[in-house]
């Protein structure tokens, strides 16, 4: 028996992280503390100023646990570590996990390729970026291709020189052909020089050597190559255009700042690269249950545990909790020291200014968006529960089941979860029916809800959903409730219900049928949800049912494996061929013996 007041006196004085749970066990909150006893006591404590979340979350925990750590730092990233596994409700969350384009030179082969990249590993590999555009980033690695002639291929050079043939590119001059030693090692890696000298934002020589070129071609009247290169000056123009934002060095820096409204809010982060300003991202963030206090910190220490780059400066719009410690831990994955900056004046609380700016200017755009997806979401969801009179413990999560077969072969089972009205994809799972033969879709149904409840499949079945969702009528409630009585699981079950067009209709709940309103968010969740349900059983039954439907009539006869089946399809046009074809010509085709020709042979003498 857990008791909060007695385990508050036995937390110690020493730096770690501290976790909440819920009574489902489910972990709500996590947090670090320099000093676990005093941090801990803060949330139970009586008269000290909360936020309704914080007093929401309280209320909530039915245990918490703690480790300890030898530092601060070490508690900070042991926070982040299990933030990102655990995404517990009450911390601050990112809305979208994104990643960044990165573009790669590997400078540590002797003859570079430039690639597009989503990581940006510790390897000998030279990486620009983070860019917020994939189609930039890939338009800028043909350009510098056609621009300095760099090789696509894969090939090993210097090793492979020689071997074979040269590839297109070489044909239609995009390419020198270092494959076939058309250009030495020496000259390819000026050409990879300048290309780097180009993505370091050095435009103004290009610019000047392609209008140069464009200008010498066309007084030789040599008008097409005259255009190729007015397109690469185009290109190139453009490209140099997105830059036009500098800083007075060439620092790469991340410039941070937010808006909020109630318990929405935007953090906007400017990505500048050696002084020039290369993008700029948002995102949508859930408040902390301690309000905008932590909403800085949170983000920081999320995104860029996260992110495989980290610029040498931050400039954030306020001062941030536990700066000194984040500033550490964002050292340690940069490899040399980082700095968090809260200017106040100049041009550099300017550009913090401007971040803000664009942060508001996005949430006030996306504001009847935010709403209106909720309405979608959040609002339907809470009105189904209304509806039925349940209470949510968790996050409004409803899984829903759906059983596939045709005519009872190979039935299927689904579930889907969501949560919150969204779907959870990481926790669909899909069921092979194991013990029920022929179009049984009660047993079905059984043998799936029982495999799921007593956690067969998955640790993560130990979460229980607020509501099952049944694709069906009556009976499948009934079946659902007669496994979770056996199993001594109590969770509310209502059937979706479809009318004679195959359109959902209402729900079934407590043995009668509750009408809902069509067309409105909750009428059109429940359909999202049936659909999913039997969009997820179909496309597994079909996969089963494909991979068994690849099968030759080849393959029953003894002797002849894939090899020989291959061999017999090539040789003759048809089955039907190979079936009037004597031993003698069967012997003919490459790997057939005339034992496995005698074989074919009597095979289809018998069928006949």
């Amino acid at each position: 028996m857990f008791v909060i007041e007695e385990e508050l006196k036995k937390l110690p004085r020493s730096p770690g992280v501290y976790i909440m749970h819920d009574a489902s066990d489910e972990i709500i909150y996590v947090g670090k503390a320099v000093v676990l006893r005093n941090r801990v006591r803060q949330y139970f404590q009586k008269g000290t100023n909360k936020t309704a979340k914080i007093e929401q979350m309280v209320s909530k925990i039915s245990y918490f646990e703690y480790i300890v750590t030898d530092s601060e730092l070490e508690a900070l990233i042991l926070e982040c570590n299990l933030i990102k596994e655990h995404r517990p409700r009450y911390n601050t969350m990112l809305k979208d996990d994104k990643t960044y384009p990165y573009i790669k030179v590997t400078v540590g082969e002797q003859y570079p390729r430039i690639l597009f990249s989503r990581d940006m590993k510790k390897d000998k590999s030279r990486y620009f970026g983070p860019y917020t555009s994939a189609g930039a980033v890939k338009d800028t690695i043909e350009l510098l291709r056609k621009l300095y002639k760099i090789r696509t291929c894969n090939r090993s050079l210097p090793k492979d020189i020689g071997v074979g043939r040269p590839c297109l590119n070489y044909h239609i001059k995009q390419c020198d052909a270092p494959c076939m030693g058309c250009v030495s090692q020496e000259e390819y890696r000026k050409s990879i020089d300048e290309a780097i000298r180009f993505l370091s934002g050095h435009y103004s020589d290009i610019i000047k050597n392609l209008e140069e070129k464009m200008y010498e071609a066309s007084e030789k009247m040599e008008f097409e190559d005259a255009a190729e290169y007015r397109d690469l000056l185009n290109s190139v123009k453009q490209i140099a255009q997105k830059q036009k934002i500098t800083s007075e060095n060439d620092i790469d820096r991340d410039i941070i700042a937010y808006a909020i409204d109630n318990d929405e809010a935007v953090v906007q982060v400017f990505f500048m690269r050696e002084g020039k300003l290369m993008g700029r991202e948002h995102f949508y963030i859930k408040v902390p249950a301690d309000g905008k206090s932590t909403l800085l910190s949170s983000f920081i220490k999320q995104y860029y545990s996260g992110t495989p780059f980290v610029p040498k400066e931050l400039f954030v719009s306020e001062e941030i909790e536990d700066s000194q410690v984040i500033g550490e831990y964002l050292s340690m994955r940069r490899g040399n020291k980082v700095k968090i900056i809260h200017p106040l004046a100049g041009e550099k609380y300017k550009m913090v200014e401007l971040a803000e700016k664009n942060a508001a200017m996005v949430l006030e755009r996306d504001r009847e968006k935010i709403k209106s997806q909720e309405r979608k979401t959040i609002g339907a969801i809470s009105e189904i529960f209304k509806l039925l009179d349940i209470e949510s413990q968790n996050d409004y999560r409803i899984e829903a089941f759906d059983i596939s077969n045709t005519s009872g072969y190979q039935s299927v089972g689904s579930m889907v979860v969501f949560e919150h009205g969204k779907p959870k994809k990481n926790d669909y799972r899909k069921f092979k029916i194991k013990t029920i033969a022929g179009p049984d879709d009660y047993g079905s149904m059984r043998e799936v809800l029982t495999r799921r409840f007593t956690h067969e499949e998955d640790d993560k079945f130990a979460r229980y959903p607020d509501l099952i969702m049944m694709d069906g009528g009556l009976g499948q409630v009934n079946a659902a409730l007669e496994v979770l009585s056996g199993l001594k699981v109590n969770i509310p079950v209502c059937g979706m219900v479809k009318d004679d067009h195959h359109r959902t209709r209402g729900i079934i709940y407590n043995e009668k049928e509750i009408p809902i309103k069509p067309g409105s968010e909750e009428f059109l969740l429940i359909t999202r949800i049936q659909d999913e349900a039997h969009r997820f059983a179909i496309e597994y039954h079909r996969s089963l049912r494909g991979k068994n439907q690849v099968h030759s009539v080849l393959d029953d006869i003894e002797g002849i494996g894939p090899s020989r089946r291959r061999a017999l399809m090539k040789h003759f046009a048809s089955i039907e061929d190979i079936k009037n074809a004597d031993v003698e010509t069967l012997t003919k085709v490459p790997s057939m013996n005339r034992a496995a020709a005698e074989s074919v042979y009597e095979f289809f003498r018998k069928k006949i």
